[in-house]
């Protein structure tokens, strides 16, 4: 995701700006770029590609001054490009900007019909004639430019603003996208992260929701949107480096299972509309509308595919298959132009996954990409684009991945329904909104897990575990099942419940792990069946189920619970407890559950 910096004191702000966004470089980024002023116009320097390019066109002319700001840009809204790179200037204003501006639509149209005119594709360029027009229309400060600009703005953003008649300030804001500011000796600092500014400062004000900040040498006045005064209380950061990455978690990957809710919100925002119950894919239609979908995939990404089918078949009636990817271009596939081919991956490079994508469009399929990583080969190799907005993944067990891919898929199923006519009236209405409540049941998940330490102690020497899942949580349970295999290195396999008469009871006795997913729903009474069969047999049962049934105690010895929620969501939030287990076994173990043996993050070799 991108990176903001901001800097104002009595030093030279380019050096301070650079260091800061070169200890952001982790989250990814696709262009770079700073706007330095001495007091007079801002110098702005921005260009496509890493900070060694921004770095290069720097040594040829450095500004100079003592504020600013810089940003690293992960591409939403336009290609990445020199255009598109941030800061971006309207009039005396420059402006960096995380987040999405949903309504950026509508405000550029209204600034444009007003006389203004942009140079980028991005929906935060519309922040900085925001922000200027307010100043041209009588603002008394930048503050008050800012919250007036705000007023106007649905969608995320972190922001950090200067102005070229400002020379004594910046302002920061904040709604739903992290900012800090540092706290240093007549100067201060502003960051989307901590470990920008860690090794200038550990004194730091993390910004709420709501947050606007008038940020000068001497401190941060904070105010709410309507200019009310805010008191936030500043902390003392311990962290080292690797700790401040990691935001305080002890691994990239638990930190990852925690930023879930936040890659599903990012990657339905802007997308599903809850006011038409509807969901676009950025300026891209699917037309025409295919009468066959097939998902091809590996690994997790598979998984999630397994869960699109049924959102696709359920929800836009639309006949959908699910292809190993890696078994795909060595069997003659039947696809052409009637259909719609989705290749699901994290990176963008599975070379599986990409050679299955031109195989179909060499076939005459229409090829979807869904995908994390912007301008990956993938993407490139396909028609049209869905990008994810997980942000930078580092562990390599992909957890927020997962997450935000079974999002995208859930968009494409609305999108399709609600164009050929199979989602309409009160079902879009209903699914919309319990898709827009998704995120809030995912933190609440996630926070009832707890400490599975516990649990992990008494299984962490199995052999073997058994996960079992019925209709759309069959392919959680093969997920389960994978997490488990991939960070403890314990044997496990994931079947559909139903099956489990047919081959898998066999293996079930004495002390067995049996993990469960049984959430109230479609199959729920058959998943009890299931349940009982493995007690009579003498498994352990660790339970998935819904808060409040209490029936389901009875039958097993562990129970980790999830919200209620419609069946075809249910896989957002019973993934969550399987990867919390996995996760704690594998500490228990004394695995490195970033780095687990034999695996890499990006399989971009058959």
């Amino acid at each position: 995701m991108c990176g903001i910096v901001g800097y104002i004191g009595g030093r030279e702000a380019t050096p301070i700006l650079l260091g800061g966004l070169r200890r952001l470089e982790y989250r990814g980024y696709d262009s770079a770029g700073i706007a330095v002023s001495d007091g007079g116009d801002a110098h702005l320097v921005r260009c496509q590609g890493k900070l060694a390019a921004l770095e290069k066109l720097l040594a040829e002319q450095t500004p100079k001054g003592g504020y600013g700001i810089g940003h690293t840009r992960w591409a939403t809204h336009g290609r990445p490009s020199d255009e598109n790179a941030h800061p971006h200037k309207a009039g005396p204003v420059s402006v960096v900007h995380n987040g999405i501006v949903e309504n950026h639509v509508q405000l550029r149209e209204r600034l444009i019909a007003s006389g203004r005119h942009f140079s980028s594709q991005t929906d935060s360029e519309v922040l900085a004639h925001l922000i200027d027009e307010a100043l041209r229309a009588g603002a008394t400060s930048l503050v008050e430019a800012v919250r007036s600009a705000l007023r106007q703005v649905t969608g995320a953003y972190a922001i950090a603003v200067l102005s070229d008649r400002n020379p004594d300030g910046l302002v920061a804001a904040k709604n739903a996208s992290p900012l800090v500011l540092g706290l240093g000796e007549k100067e201060m600092f502003i960051a989307s992260d901590a470990p920008a500014i860690l090794d200038q400062t550990r004194e730091v004000v993390f910004l709420e929701d709501g947050d606007v900040a008038e940020v000068d040498r001497s401190g941060a006045r904070i105010t709410d949107l309507q200019g009310k005064p805010v008191v936030r209380t500043p902390r003392t950061l311990n962290w080292t480096a690797a700790q401040a990455e990691k935001a305080g978690y002890p691994h990239f990957m638990l930190k990852e299972i925690f930023e879930q809710p936040t890659a599903v919100t990012d990657t339905l925002r802007g997308r599903l509309l809850p006011d038409s119950h509807d969901a676009v894919l950025g300026e891209q239609e699917v037309a025409p509308l295919p009468s066959r979908v097939v998902i091809l995939a590996c690994g997790t990404s598979y998984h999630a595919g397994l869960v699109g089918k049924f959102l696709i078949e359920n929800i836009a009636r639309v006949p959908c298959e699910v292809d190993l990817a890696s078994e795909f271009r060595y069997r003659e596939p039947v696809v052409g132009s009637h259909d719609l081919v989705v290749g699901v991956s994290q990176s963008g490079e599975t070379a599986d996954t990409l050679a299955a994508v031109k195989e179909a469009r060499a076939r005459g399929a229409r090829v979807l990409a869904i995908c994390n990583v912007v301008d990956s080969a993938i993407p490139r190799a396909s028609d049209l684009v869905l990008y994810t907005h997980a942000g930078p993944e580092i562990g390599v067990a992909s957890t927020k991945c997962f997450s935000a891919q079974l999002a995208a898929l859930a968009l494409l199923a609305v999108h399709l329904g609600r164009r050929n006519g199979a989602l309409a009236g009160v079902a879009a209405t209903e699914l919309v909104q319990e898709l827009l409540h998704i995120p809030q049941k995912m933190s609440e998940t996630l926070k009832d897990c707890g400490d599975l330490s516990e649990l992990a102690g008494r299984y962490k020497d199995a052999r073997d575990f058994l996960f079992l899942g019925r209709g759309t949580n069959y392919p959680i349970a093969l997920e389960g099942a994978l997490k488990l295999k991939e960070i403890s290195y314990i044997h496990a396999e994931g079947y559909a419940a139903g099956e489990m008469k047919h081959g898998p009871i066999a293996l079930i006795g004495y002390g067995l792990p049996v993990v469960i997913i049984a959430p109230r729903g479609k199959g729920y009474d058959k998943v009890l069946s299931n349940l009982a069969e493995v007690r009579a047999r003498e498994g352990h049962v660790i339970a998935v189920a819904t808060k409040g049934d209490t029936a389901i105690l009875q039958h097993c010895q562990d129970v980790l619970w999830v919200p209620n929620a419609p069946s075809l969501l249910q896989p957002m939030l019973t993934v969550l407890p399987l990867q919390m287990l996995a996760y704690a076994v594998a500490l228990a173990r004394g695995n490195d559950v970033d780095q687990p043996r034999n695996l890499a993050k990006s399989v971009t070799v058959e």
